[in-house]
């Protein structure tokens, strides 16, 4: 039964959705497909936590409530992910440049110096029973 209310406003009553269908949603948020808000805008799903409650209940991946979660998908912190990678990657490049810089300039060998200095403190550590030392 829909009633009318104030401001053209109607009471949709409670639907019950398969097991097939929670799954078809839970699995399409959580390959990145669409946010869980969209789910609930397409499939016409009413409850504003109702895919989230699917979520935690059926999905593979840990969907506790956090603000992260809200706004992150798998492919969007995916996105963020490779943006900090390559981020990283130019700030080593910007190093490696400033080494070879204030090499040519102050004629030194920092590289070499660093890698003499790592090579002596290995030699001169204590060795043990001959077992990796993370064991």
């Amino acid at each position: 039964m829909e009633e009318q209310g104030v401001k053209g406003y109607q009471r949709k009553t409670q639907k019950d959705y398969s097991l097939a269908f929670k799954l078809q949603i839970v699995d399409a948020v959580e390959k990145g497909e669409l946010t869980y808000k969209q789910a609930q805008l397409r499939y016409g799903i009413q409850g504003r936590s109702t895919v989230l409650v699917w979520l935690r209940k059926h999905g593979r991946l840990d969907w506790k409530e956090s603000e992260t979660m809200k706004r992150e998908t798998p492919n969007k912190k995916i996105r963020e992910l490779e943006k900090k990678l390559k981020r990283l990657e130019q700030e080593k490049e910007i190093l490696n440049r400033a080494i070879d810089i204030a090499d040519s300039q102050f004629d030194t060998d920092i590289r070499k110096k660093y890698l003499s200095l790592l090579s002596e403190a290995t030699q001169q550590a204590p060795k043990g029973n001959g077992e990796p030392l993370d064991q």
